[in-house]
Protein backbone atom coordinates (compact mmCIF):
# COMPACT_ATOMS: atom_id res chain seq x y z
CA UNK A 1 0.00 0.00 0.00
CA UNK A 2 1.54 2.95 -0.88
CA UNK A 3 0.26 6.20 1.71
CA UNK A 4 3.32 8.93 1.16
CA UNK A 5 4.49 7.27 4.84
CA UNK A 6 1.11 9.11 6.62
CA UNK A 7 -0.84 7.80 9.02
CA UNK A 8 -4.18 6.91 7.27
CA UNK A 9 -7.52 7.99 9.07
CA UNK A 10 -8.90 5.06 10.82
CA UNK A 11 -12.77 7.21 11.28
CA UNK A 12 -14.31 9.84 9.67
CA UNK A 13 -16.74 12.81 10.56
CA UNK A 14 -19.75 12.00 8.70
CA UNK A 15 -23.53 13.25 8.24
CA UNK A 16 -26.13 10.42 9.69
CA UNK A 17 -29.94 9.71 9.06
CA UNK A 18 -30.55 8.40 12.23
CA UNK A 19 -34.38 8.14 11.40
CA UNK A 20 -37.01 10.38 9.46
CA UNK A 21 -36.07 14.16 9.55
CA UNK A 22 -33.20 13.83 11.77
CA UNK A 23 -29.74 13.99 10.73
CA UNK A 24 -26.32 13.89 13.25
CA UNK A 25 -22.84 14.52 12.69
CA UNK A 26 -20.85 11.84 14.27
CA UNK A 27 -17.23 9.75 13.49
CA UNK A 28 -18.09 6.60 11.75
CA UNK A 29 -15.22 3.81 11.22
CA UNK A 30 -13.47 3.70 8.00
CA UNK A 31 -12.49 0.55 6.22
CA UNK A 32 -9.38 -0.41 6.08
CA UNK A 33 -7.68 0.08 2.30
CA UNK A 34 -7.65 -2.54 0.28
CA UNK A 35 -5.29 -3.32 -2.33
CA UNK A 36 -7.80 -2.02 -5.54
CA UNK A 37 -8.44 0.76 -3.74
CA UNK A 38 -7.81 4.27 -2.91
CA UNK A 39 -8.75 6.93 -0.01
CA UNK A 40 -10.44 9.85 -0.97
CA UNK A 41 -10.75 13.39 1.23
CA UNK A 42 -14.17 14.11 -0.08
CA UNK A 43 -14.47 17.97 -1.16
CA UNK A 44 -17.52 18.59 -1.93
CA UNK A 45 -20.84 16.03 -1.97
CA UNK A 46 -23.97 17.61 -4.03
CA UNK A 47 -27.63 16.53 -2.47
CA UNK A 48 -29.64 14.93 -4.36
CA UNK A 49 -33.99 14.52 -4.51
CA UNK A 50 -33.08 10.82 -3.50
CA UNK A 51 -31.32 12.30 -0.49
CA UNK A 52 -34.09 14.34 0.61
CA UNK A 53 -36.67 11.56 0.19
CA UNK A 54 -34.84 9.82 2.45
CA UNK A 55 -34.68 12.38 4.73
CA UNK A 56 -38.21 13.52 5.00
CA UNK A 57 -39.92 10.17 3.87
CA UNK A 58 -37.71 7.32 5.00
CA UNK A 59 -37.93 5.04 1.87
CA UNK A 60 -37.85 5.53 -1.76
CA UNK A 61 -39.94 2.31 -3.39
CA UNK A 62 -39.51 -0.81 -1.67
CA UNK A 63 -35.32 1.04 -0.59
CA UNK A 64 -36.14 2.38 3.40
CA UNK A 65 -33.88 3.08 6.04
CA UNK A 66 -33.85 0.61 8.77
CA UNK A 67 -30.83 2.03 10.40
CA UNK A 68 -28.16 4.86 10.86
CA UNK A 69 -27.31 5.73 7.33
CA UNK A 70 -24.19 8.28 5.95
CA UNK A 71 -25.69 10.28 3.60
CA UNK A 72 -24.89 11.51 -0.19
CA UNK A 73 -23.80 10.20 -3.35
CA UNK A 74 -22.85 12.91 -6.11
CA UNK A 75 -19.29 13.55 -4.88
CA UNK A 76 -15.73 14.43 -6.02
CA UNK A 77 -12.38 14.63 -3.74
CA UNK A 78 -9.02 14.01 -3.68
CA UNK A 79 -6.99 10.98 -3.36
CA UNK A 80 -4.79 10.44 -0.24
CA UNK A 81 -3.78 7.00 -0.51
CA UNK A 82 -3.70 4.26 -3.41
CA UNK A 83 -3.58 0.87 -2.75
CA UNK A 84 -0.60 -1.84 -4.32
CA UNK A 85 -2.70 -2.46 -7.34
CA UNK A 86 -3.56 0.63 -8.62
CA UNK A 87 -1.81 1.64 -11.44
CA UNK A 88 -4.28 4.71 -12.98
CA UNK A 89 -4.08 6.88 -10.39
CA UNK A 90 -1.99 7.95 -7.66
CA UNK A 91 -1.84 10.51 -4.38
CA UNK A 92 -2.81 14.17 -5.17
CA UNK A 93 -5.13 13.17 -8.11
CA UNK A 94 -8.76 15.04 -8.15
CA UNK A 95 -11.42 12.43 -9.10
CA UNK A 96 -15.09 12.08 -9.34
CA UNK A 97 -16.75 9.12 -7.80
CA UNK A 98 -19.38 7.04 -9.31
CA UNK A 99 -21.52 5.88 -6.29
CA UNK A 100 -22.63 2.66 -7.50
CA UNK A 101 -20.26 -0.91 -7.15
CA UNK A 102 -21.98 -3.93 -9.16
CA UNK A 103 -21.35 -7.31 -8.87
CA UNK A 104 -19.50 -7.84 -12.05
CA UNK A 105 -20.87 -11.26 -12.17
CA UNK A 106 -24.70 -11.31 -13.14
CA UNK A 107 -26.43 -11.25 -16.50
CA UNK A 108 -26.40 -7.30 -16.41
CA UNK A 109 -22.57 -6.64 -15.56
CA UNK A 110 -21.90 -9.07 -18.25
CA UNK A 111 -23.74 -7.00 -20.92
CA UNK A 112 -22.66 -3.83 -19.72
CA UNK A 113 -26.30 -2.95 -17.78
CA UNK A 114 -24.48 -2.65 -14.44
CA UNK A 115 -27.33 -0.38 -13.36
CA UNK A 116 -29.59 -3.37 -12.99
CA UNK A 117 -27.36 -5.56 -10.80
CA UNK A 118 -29.16 -7.06 -8.30
CA UNK A 119 -26.71 -6.91 -5.57
CA UNK A 120 -25.18 -3.59 -7.01
CA UNK A 121 -24.25 -1.47 -3.57
CA UNK A 122 -25.03 1.93 -4.33
CA UNK A 123 -24.33 4.78 -2.03
CA UNK A 124 -26.75 6.22 0.51
CA UNK A 125 -29.34 3.50 -0.82
CA UNK A 126 -29.83 1.38 2.17
CA UNK A 127 -28.39 -0.87 3.61
CA UNK A 128 -25.31 1.07 1.80
CA UNK A 129 -23.87 4.30 3.37
CA UNK A 130 -23.15 7.17 0.77
CA UNK A 131 -20.11 9.38 0.98
CA UNK A 132 -21.35 12.82 3.17
CA UNK A 133 -18.11 12.48 5.11
CA UNK A 134 -14.65 13.32 5.48
CA UNK A 135 -12.76 9.92 3.45
CA UNK A 136 -13.86 6.80 2.23
CA UNK A 137 -12.30 3.90 0.50
CA UNK A 138 -13.49 2.99 -2.41
CA UNK A 139 -12.68 0.49 -5.63
CA UNK A 140 -10.29 2.32 -8.22
CA UNK A 141 -12.34 1.22 -11.01
CA UNK A 142 -15.43 3.00 -9.95
CA UNK A 143 -13.57 6.96 -9.86
CA UNK A 144 -12.52 9.29 -13.02
CA UNK A 145 -10.03 12.06 -13.29
CA UNK A 146 -11.33 15.41 -13.40
CA UNK A 147 -9.44 18.49 -15.37
CA UNK A 148 -7.57 20.49 -12.54
CA UNK A 149 -9.38 23.42 -13.85
CA UNK A 150 -13.04 21.89 -13.12
CA UNK A 151 -14.33 23.26 -9.87
CA UNK A 152 -14.90 20.11 -7.48
CA UNK A 153 -18.26 21.32 -7.37
CA UNK A 154 -18.93 21.12 -11.01
CA UNK A 155 -17.40 17.71 -11.20
CA UNK A 156 -20.30 16.16 -8.30
CA UNK A 157 -22.81 17.15 -11.60
CA UNK A 158 -21.46 14.35 -13.16
CA UNK A 159 -23.67 12.14 -11.20
CA UNK A 160 -27.05 13.66 -11.90
CA UNK A 161 -25.73 14.62 -15.61
CA UNK A 162 -25.37 10.85 -16.34
CA UNK A 163 -28.61 10.57 -15.89
CA UNK A 164 -29.98 12.41 -18.48
CA UNK A 165 -27.14 10.98 -20.51
CA UNK A 166 -28.41 7.53 -20.07
CA UNK A 167 -32.07 8.36 -21.14
CA UNK A 168 -30.92 10.14 -24.11
CA UNK A 169 -28.69 6.97 -24.85
CA UNK A 170 -31.61 4.45 -24.27
CA UNK A 171 -33.79 6.56 -26.07
CA UNK A 172 -30.97 6.77 -29.18
CA UNK A 173 -31.92 10.78 -29.87
CA UNK A 174 -30.95 11.56 -33.28
CA UNK A 175 -29.73 14.71 -34.92
CA UNK A 176 -32.20 17.40 -36.03
CA UNK A 177 -35.22 15.80 -34.09
CA UNK A 178 -36.96 17.44 -31.41
CA UNK A 179 -36.69 17.04 -27.50
CA UNK A 180 -39.26 18.19 -24.88
CA UNK A 181 -38.09 18.26 -21.31
CA UNK A 182 -40.29 18.40 -18.40
CA UNK A 183 -38.71 19.62 -15.84
CA UNK A 184 -36.08 22.28 -15.35
CA UNK A 185 -34.52 21.48 -11.84
CA UNK A 186 -30.75 20.42 -11.93
CA UNK A 187 -31.57 16.81 -13.73
CA UNK A 188 -33.55 18.87 -16.61
CA UNK A 189 -31.29 21.53 -17.28
CA UNK A 190 -28.33 19.36 -17.62
CA UNK A 191 -30.92 16.96 -19.71
CA UNK A 192 -30.48 19.96 -22.39
CA UNK A 193 -26.50 19.22 -22.61
CA UNK A 194 -27.59 15.79 -23.46
CA UNK A 195 -29.93 16.61 -26.29
CA UNK A 196 -27.12 18.94 -27.50
CA UNK A 197 -24.41 16.50 -27.24
CA UNK A 198 -26.67 14.04 -29.37
CA UNK A 199 -27.37 17.02 -31.96
CA UNK A 200 -31.07 17.66 -31.26
CA UNK A 201 -32.86 19.90 -33.71
CA UNK A 202 -35.02 21.75 -31.02
CA UNK A 203 -35.26 21.65 -27.07
CA UNK A 204 -38.19 22.70 -25.52
CA UNK A 205 -38.18 22.48 -21.47
CA UNK A 206 -41.01 23.24 -19.26
CA UNK A 207 -41.53 24.27 -15.47
CA UNK A 208 -43.36 26.39 -12.84
CA UNK A 209 -40.71 28.69 -12.03
CA UNK A 210 -39.70 31.82 -14.56
CA UNK A 211 -36.57 31.55 -12.86
CA UNK A 212 -35.60 27.99 -13.87
CA UNK A 213 -37.16 28.67 -17.39
CA UNK A 214 -34.89 31.41 -17.73
CA UNK A 215 -31.85 29.37 -16.61
CA UNK A 216 -32.70 27.13 -18.82
CA UNK A 217 -32.56 29.81 -22.10
CA UNK A 218 -29.21 29.97 -20.75
CA UNK A 219 -28.38 26.46 -20.96
CA UNK A 220 -29.57 26.10 -24.48
CA UNK A 221 -33.47 25.37 -24.71
CA UNK A 222 -34.83 27.28 -27.42
CA UNK A 223 -38.43 27.10 -26.47
CA UNK A 224 -39.53 27.43 -22.97
CA UNK A 225 -43.07 26.73 -21.29
CA UNK A 226 -44.81 27.35 -18.28
CA UNK A 227 -46.79 25.16 -17.22
CA UNK A 228 -48.85 27.68 -14.84
CA UNK A 229 -50.45 29.38 -17.67
CA UNK A 230 -49.66 27.12 -20.96
CA UNK A 231 -50.65 23.89 -21.95
CA UNK A 232 -48.23 21.65 -22.81
CA UNK A 233 -49.39 19.56 -25.25
CA UNK A 234 -50.83 22.37 -27.14
CA UNK A 235 -47.51 24.52 -26.84
CA UNK A 236 -46.04 21.59 -27.85
CA UNK A 237 -48.11 21.22 -31.14
CA UNK A 238 -47.72 24.99 -31.81
CA UNK A 239 -44.16 24.37 -32.18
CA UNK A 240 -44.08 20.97 -34.37
CA UNK A 241 -46.96 22.16 -36.48
CA UNK A 242 -49.16 20.02 -35.02
CA UNK A 243 -46.89 16.70 -35.37
CA UNK A 244 -45.81 16.05 -31.58
CA UNK A 245 -42.27 15.86 -30.21
CA UNK A 246 -39.97 13.27 -30.95
CA UNK A 247 -38.50 12.77 -27.17
CA UNK A 248 -39.26 13.27 -23.95
CA UNK A 249 -37.71 13.43 -20.99
CA UNK A 250 -40.14 13.31 -17.54
CA UNK A 251 -37.13 14.82 -15.34
CA UNK A 252 -40.37 16.79 -12.58
CA UNK A 253 -41.16 13.80 -10.98
CA UNK A 254 -45.13 15.67 -10.97
CA UNK A 255 -47.85 13.46 -11.63
CA UNK A 256 -49.61 15.55 -13.80
CA UNK A 257 -46.68 16.23 -15.54
CA UNK A 258 -46.04 12.67 -16.26
CA UNK A 259 -49.59 11.77 -17.66
CA UNK A 260 -49.21 14.81 -19.92
CA UNK A 261 -45.80 14.48 -21.22
CA UNK A 262 -46.90 11.46 -22.82
CA UNK A 263 -49.37 13.53 -25.17
CA UNK A 264 -47.04 15.53 -26.23
CA UNK A 265 -45.02 12.95 -28.66
CA UNK A 266 -45.81 12.28 -32.38
CA UNK A 267 -47.07 8.77 -33.44
CA UNK A 268 -43.93 6.61 -32.89
CA UNK A 269 -41.94 9.00 -30.15
CA UNK A 270 -40.20 8.15 -27.05
CA UNK A 271 -40.83 8.85 -23.75
CA UNK A 272 -37.82 8.35 -20.51
CA UNK A 273 -39.18 8.84 -17.15
CA UNK A 274 -36.56 10.26 -15.27
CA UNK A 275 -37.86 12.61 -12.40
CA UNK A 276 -38.24 11.26 -8.98
CA UNK A 277 -41.95 10.98 -8.13
CA UNK A 278 -44.12 12.55 -5.73
CA UNK A 279 -46.22 9.37 -5.77
CA UNK A 280 -45.37 5.69 -6.93
CA UNK A 281 -47.79 5.84 -9.48
CA UNK A 282 -49.81 7.97 -12.50
CA UNK A 283 -51.81 7.64 -14.36
CA UNK A 284 -51.21 7.19 -18.12
CA UNK A 285 -53.65 7.53 -21.40
CA UNK A 286 -54.03 4.09 -22.51
CA UNK A 287 -55.90 5.07 -25.73
CA UNK A 288 -53.22 7.58 -26.52
CA UNK A 289 -50.63 4.49 -26.08
CA UNK A 290 -52.85 2.52 -28.55
CA UNK A 291 -53.54 4.37 -31.09
CA UNK A 292 -49.93 6.61 -31.25
CA UNK A 293 -47.50 3.37 -29.94
CA UNK A 294 -45.06 5.46 -28.59
CA UNK A 295 -42.08 3.79 -26.73
CA UNK A 296 -41.35 4.62 -22.87
CA UNK A 297 -38.50 4.07 -21.10
CA UNK A 298 -38.15 3.90 -17.39
CA UNK A 299 -34.48 5.29 -16.30
CA UNK A 300 -32.65 3.61 -13.62
CA UNK A 301 -29.54 5.13 -12.82
CA UNK A 302 -26.52 4.88 -15.85
CA UNK A 303 -23.97 3.04 -16.58
CA UNK A 304 -20.78 3.68 -18.48
CA UNK A 305 -21.45 7.29 -18.83
CA UNK A 306 -19.19 9.26 -16.69
CA UNK A 307 -16.28 9.84 -18.89
CA UNK A 308 -18.74 11.42 -21.03
CA UNK A 309 -20.07 13.39 -18.29
CA UNK A 310 -17.04 14.95 -17.32
CA UNK A 311 -15.82 15.53 -21.34
CA UNK A 312 -19.43 17.72 -21.95
CA UNK A 313 -19.33 19.05 -18.25
CA UNK A 314 -15.56 20.70 -18.64
CA UNK A 315 -17.00 22.28 -22.42
CA UNK A 316 -20.25 23.55 -20.16
CA UNK A 317 -18.29 24.06 -16.79
CA UNK A 318 -18.95 28.50 -17.13
CA UNK A 319 -23.29 27.96 -17.92
CA UNK A 320 -23.20 24.84 -15.28
CA UNK A 321 -22.05 27.10 -13.03
CA UNK A 322 -25.83 28.23 -12.94
CA UNK A 323 -26.76 25.21 -11.05
CA UNK A 324 -24.53 26.06 -8.05
CA UNK A 325 -26.52 27.97 -5.64
CA UNK A 326 -25.83 27.10 -2.18
CA UNK A 327 -22.98 25.93 -0.07
CA UNK A 328 -22.88 24.43 3.53
CA UNK A 329 -20.11 22.91 5.73
CA UNK A 330 -20.82 19.47 7.06
CA UNK A 331 -21.23 20.68 10.43
CA UNK A 332 -24.41 22.38 8.88
CA UNK A 333 -26.01 19.26 6.81
CA UNK A 334 -29.49 19.55 8.30
CA UNK A 335 -30.03 22.79 7.69
CA UNK A 336 -28.52 21.97 3.62
CA UNK A 337 -31.49 19.13 3.76
CA UNK A 338 -33.95 21.13 5.17
CA UNK A 339 -33.29 24.29 2.22
CA UNK A 340 -33.41 22.07 -0.36
CA UNK A 341 -36.75 20.27 1.42
CA UNK A 342 -37.98 23.72 1.53
CA UNK A 343 -36.91 25.78 -0.81
CA UNK A 344 -39.88 25.49 -3.65
CA UNK A 345 -37.66 26.15 -6.54
CA UNK A 346 -35.42 28.93 -5.27
CA UNK A 347 -32.48 26.41 -5.12
CA UNK A 348 -31.14 24.02 -7.59
CA UNK A 349 -27.87 22.40 -6.56
CA UNK A 350 -26.83 22.34 -3.13
CA UNK A 351 -23.25 21.56 -2.12
CA UNK A 352 -21.90 20.01 1.36
CA UNK A 353 -18.42 20.46 1.90
CA UNK A 354 -16.94 17.41 4.31
CA UNK A 355 -13.87 19.03 4.93
CA UNK A 356 -12.90 22.72 4.19
CA UNK A 357 -15.27 24.88 2.83
CA UNK A 358 -14.56 25.83 -0.56
CA UNK A 359 -17.45 28.69 -1.10
CA UNK A 360 -20.09 30.62 1.12
CA UNK A 361 -23.59 30.66 0.82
Amino acid sequence: MVNNNKELPQTSKSAVLEKVLDLEIKQTPLSQLKANEVMIKIMAVGICGSDVHYYDQGRIGDFRVEKPLIMGHESTGQIIAVGDDVKDFQIGDRVAIEPGIPCGKCEFCRTGRYNLCPKIKFMATPPYDGDLTQYITYPADFIYHIPDNMSYEIGTLSEPFSVSIHAAQLMDIQPGTTVFISGAGPVGLLAIFAAQAFKAGKIIISDAEDSRLKIAKKFGADFTINVTNTDIKTETQKLTNGKGVDYVMEASGNNKAESESLLTLKSGGKIAYIGMPAHDTAPLDIMFMTTHEPQIFGVFRYANTYPLAISILQQKKEIAESLLTDFYSLDESQEAFERNKNSKGESLKIIIYPNEKLRNK
